[in-house]
């Protein structure tokens, strides 16, 4: 027989189960100063890749360099803790690149503290390029306040509520260039990490954050939409691993899913995350897509209520349909909160240890009962692990148990057959990491 939890002693459980400075950090959140830099954003005229570099005033150059004096500014009053960077290089001509044209990523990083967690990389994105009904036209008007000021904001929040926080691992904000033609800043950022074998253990990318009007008057403003791949590119070796054992939807990709949706419940009041097992929406892409295919986890938030007449158009008013993306349209209380819940994700994950590595489902022989194994997990404040499971039809985790610090386990009378399994390392202070998806041993050929 299942016991009910009142709803008053849950809410109070999961207050008990919040970490403090979390909490403090997400009460700093302010819709008045991400409403200030999207109309900033959106006084530029255009953003366009190809738009003006030299005015002062107007398009992308004058946009970059304010984007990267808001985040000199929040590193000042953080004291220097941040490294504000430049990441540029030349575009060679494309299908939406006419000419060579130079390719400006903004990027500040708050170095991680714990020796042992330093290297692990945390990276939350918005792109902060736009365009207009044509995507070539880089002259026309494209202020882009939801598509994408609202999601480099929203960086720029979470750079300015986090960057005093003392946090494991490494957390890189990045405003990236390009989105509009074609992943062209992202991509490149993607490919240099993986080339420079760079441990980006999560990236989040919020793209189209601030609209809560869809069509026909209907309102949404209760949740963000999480985009995650299932099975990674076909050519990955963990593709067809994860396909032999039916585990399409436990991709790294799918538990940082699941952790955004986990992390609403706890922090959220009331806000959640409404996980959608897709990469994307149909014909569409977003700057998740090249971190995907460097094999790093990645997932896209979007708002729910999408309105399209208010996305890639020119500025325009035909009858009484007002058509373009500028700051009006936008809900800033509806975009504080998306900040709040990235904020308690990266957070969160930048507290916690790692995912347990090398996590293996035994299957020497025939039995009902399962164990798992794992390397253990180097942190110095580790408390022991979290063994999770499902059903194999439930697409969130339904139960868990904390096993203590021994990196095997064997559960009686649950059946690997039957159910998906989990683990993930909890630290001193109750973070808990991402969750790793264990997989019988590669059958040696």
């Amino acid at each position: 027989m299942m016991t009910m939890i009142p709803a008053a002693l849950l809410m109070l459980t999961l207050a008990d189960a919040r970490d403090p400075q979390i909490v403090e950090a997400l009460a700093k959140v302010s819709a008045a100063r991400i409403k200030g830099r999207v109309e900033a954003l959106a006084r530029f005229g255009t953003r366009h890749t190809m738009s003006d570099t030299e005015s002062p005033t107007r398009g992308i150059g004058a946009a970059r360099r304010w984007i990267k004096a808001e985040f000199d500014a929040i590193n000042a009053r953080a004291g220097g803790r941040l490294k504000v960077e430049i990441d540029g290089y030349m575009q060679e001509p494309t299908r939406r690149i006419g000419r060579p044209v130079e390719i400006v990523n903004v990027v500040a990083t708050l170095p991680g503290k714990q020796p042992e967690s330093a290297g692990r990389i945390i990276l939350v994105s918005g792109h902060y390029d736009s365009r207009a009904s044509d995507a070539e036209d880089a002259a026309a008007d494209a202020p882009g306040a939801n598509d994408d000021a609202s999601g480099t904001a929203v960086v720029m929040e979470l750079a300015e509520v986090l960057a005093e926080l003392d946090l494991d691992a490494t957390v890189v904000f990045a405003a990236f260039a390009g989105e509009e033609q074609g992943l062209l800043g992202s991509g490149h950022y993607a490919k240099k990490c993986r080339d420079a074998g760079l441990n980006i253990e999560a990236m989040i990318t919020n793209d189209i954050v601030g609209n809560t009007e869809g069509s026909g008057g209907r309102r949404d403003n209760s949740a963000i939409r999480v985009f995650s791949e299932g099975l990674p590119a076909a050519t990955s070796p963990l593709a067809a691993r994860l396909r032999a054992v039916g585990g399409e939807n436990d991709s790294p990709s799918r538990q940082l899913a699941r952790y955004l949706r986990e992390t609403a419940a706890l922090y959220g009041d009331g806000f959640d995350a409404r996980l959608v097992f897709r990469t994307d929406r149909y014909l569409r892409g977003g700057d998740h897509s090249p971190f995907l295919q460097q094999g790093y986890a990645a997932v896209r938030l979007t708002e729910p209520s999408e309105r399209f007449d208010r996305q890639h158009q020119n500025v325009r008013v035909e009858g009484d349909v007002h058509f373009g993306d500028v700051p009006a349209s936008v809900d800033y209380p509806y975009v504080a909160d998306v900040a709040r819940l990235n904020a308690a994700t990266v957070a969160g994950l930048a507290l916690a240890p790692p995912p347990p590595a090398d996590a293996t489902l035994e299957t020497a022989k025939v039995e009902n009962d399962t164990t798992i194994r794992w390397s253990a997990v180097a942190v110095p404040d580790l408390k022991g692990y979290e063994v999770l499971w499902r059903d194999s039809t439930a697409p969130d985790w339904e139960h868990s148990r904390l096993v203590g610090d021994e990196a095997r386990v064997t559960l009686p009378r649950l059946s690997k057959d039957d159910l998906h399994f989990g683990v993930r390392a909890v630290d001193a202070q109750g973070h808990k990491g991402l969750v790793a998806y264990p997989l019988p041993p590669t059958r040696r050929p």
